[in-house]
């Protein structure tokens, strides 16, 4: 069985200057949409709720002496890049798709975040492991464990966002992977929940 714990989310405060660099960051996400599908065009009027501020709350979860970390899948840099301009922690962002790494490096330059773009499918990627694991919106639990695994730092931590399947997700997960779990009910959606994922170790076959 796994170990689960449910935990509330922490209040958020950035300086004025961390403000300013994501405001930056969402208004190049409004000029890039129309040529590069980054969010949906629905979520454009709600940008700043539904994406910046659902990125930012994950925040008060990253390890206090993190020094870099990896996200699979960036798309359009949530919730790397926010995370990357709020902590000054350093990301590498993998992402195939060409025209979505132009943007986030254009994204990378504007807003001075720390952070590397790396224009490679997941399963190419050759960068050393890394004490946390991000990823949005990429893939069910279970296949999203298997390509954030070998990216993660044995004491390393995985940070994944998740919709209103989360508790089938990790139910399913289950039966392939050991692990302690803490989930938080997002501040910005009540149907979705973050999960911070330790201690994770696939499953020796018939276990």
């Amino acid at each position: 069985m796994f170990h689960v714990k449910h935990s509330q989310l922490p209040p958020i405060n950035v300086s004025r200057e961390t403000e300013e660099r994501l405001r930056v960051y969402a208004d190049a996400i409004q000029r890039w949409n129309n040529t590069i599908n980054l969010v949906s065009k629905a979520d454009l009027g709600h940008l700043w709720q539904r994406h910046i501020l659902d990125s930012l709350q994950i925040l008060p979860l990253l390890p206090s002496t993190l020094e870099g970390a990896i996200d699979l899948g960036s798309g359009g840099g949530l919730p790397a890049l926010v995370l990357a301009i709020a902590s000054g922690v350093h990301f590498h962002l993998i992402e195939s798709d060409a025209r979505k790494c132009a943007f986030l490096r254009e994204a990378i330059r504007a807003t001075h975040a720390p952070a590397t773009v790396h224009n490679v499918r997941i399963e190419s990627a050759r960068i050393p492991p890394a004490h946390l694991v991000t990823a949005r919106a990429l893939a069910p639990l279970p296949q999203l464990l298997q390509f954030a695994h070998p990216f993660c730092a044995p004491d390393g931590i995985f940070l994944f966002p998740k919709g209103r399947n989360a508790a089938a997700e990790l139910t399913e997960a289950q039966a392939r992977w050991h692990m302690d779990v803490e989930c938080f009910t997002s501040t910005t959606d009540p149907s979705a929940t973050i999960f911070r994922l330790s201690n994770v170790a696939p499953k020796e076959l018939g276990s």
